[in-house]
């Protein structure tokens, strides 16, 4: 077995539960299913139990090499050793220069999200705080990110699970002063109201949202009990796609129209601001600061551990 010599195994299993629970959960779920629904209509709900059973299989691939090896260069040191040196070399660069970019784009909303809040401030202030304070942080020590990491993805799924408890509760209302119905689902256009082609464009959306479960693989070379905690968490995968995104997005095309959803803001910030919860404009972006700090802070761990992982197999300096 591989062992990094200059890597500690800080993350208890408490931190790879949670990270694997909210490594999926982002602005993508937040905002970006309004997109993915507006291409898709109903039938987004297949298409991300179908991405999810893929990704489910991805996760227990990479779950297997990772318990038999747990090392930070992960995914591409896996590829470099049963594929070659330049599939490593292609999987480990590309995934750092992918998450680079991601790493702007989330800093970006961060000042967005607090422009929200203070209108004075300059967006690039708010973006430099948390770029100089999240690194800072991952600097000290892998337990200081796990704990961070811990409870933004608890904050974000926390609040999952209350918007899909509040959702349900409407549904199941007698008074209905709002069009929620199960037969939203099917009344304009039907399951494929697009075709085929408008839910093969959802799931390039869709698959793309799924990004961040792939961090679980990443630390294994720093978990405390790998062996134990990795297949945990894994196997769990699936359920939280169910309840996550496919339990989501029956609550929200329930209480309203498809071809309704997400013409101005965030799909639940429309949703419950038209069902009489006005405060949920406040409160979705106190969560979608969370899990933009959240990605920027995995971002950063990801990387870092890339990068080891690139330079121990001579593909970086």
């Amino acid at each position: 077995m591989k062992e990094a010599s200059q890597m500690q195994r800080g993350l208890k299993n408490r931190h790879l539960q949670m990270i694997a629970l909210g490594g999926a959960i982002g602005t993508g779920l937040f905002y970006g299913s309004a997109s993915t629904i507006s291409l898709g209509g109903p039938s987004v709900i297949a298409a991300y139990l179908i991405c999810g059973i893929v990704i489910f299989l991805i996760m227990r691939m990479l779950g297997e090499m990772a318990v038999e090896e747990p090392v930070s260069g992960s995914f591409s040191y896996y590829a470099d050793k049963y594929w070659g040196p330049f599939p490593g070399f292609m999987l480990g660069w590309n995934y750092w220069f992918s998450y680079v970019i991601i790493s702007m784009a989330e800093l970006t909303a961060v000042g967005i999200y607090v422009h929200y809040w203070l209108p004075d401030l300059p967006q690039w202030v708010t973006a430099l705080v948390c770029l100089m304070a999240i690194t800072c942080l991952n600097l000290v020590n892998v337990r200081a990110y796990g704990e961070t990491e811990f409870w933004m993805s608890f904050i974000k799924v926390a609040a999952i699970l209350g918007m899909i408890a509040l959702g349900a509760w409407l549904i199941c209302q007698d008074s209905r002063p709002f069009p929620q119905n199960f037969s939203n689902l099917w009344d304009y256009g039907g399951i494929l109201p697009n075709g085929i082609w408008g839910f093969c464009l959802a799931m390039v959306t869709v698959i793309f949202s799924f990004g961040g479960v792939e961090l679980i693989g990443i630390t294994a070379g720093e978990a405390e009990n790998p062996e134990r905690s990795l297949p945990k968490a894994i196997n769990q995968i699936i359920w939280r796609i169910l309840v996550f995104y496919i339990g989501t997005m029956v609550v929200i095309m329930t209480l309203w129209p498809w071809n309704q959803i997400g013409t101005q803001n965030s799909p639940f910030v429309q949703i419950f601001t038209n069902v009489g919860f006005p405060a949920a404009a406040n409160l979705l972006n106190f969560v979608v600061l969370a899990a933009a700090i959240s990605v920027y802070n995995s971002a950063i761990y990801g990387n870092s551990r890339i990068a080891f992982g690139l330079a121990e197999e001579g593909n970086a300096p």
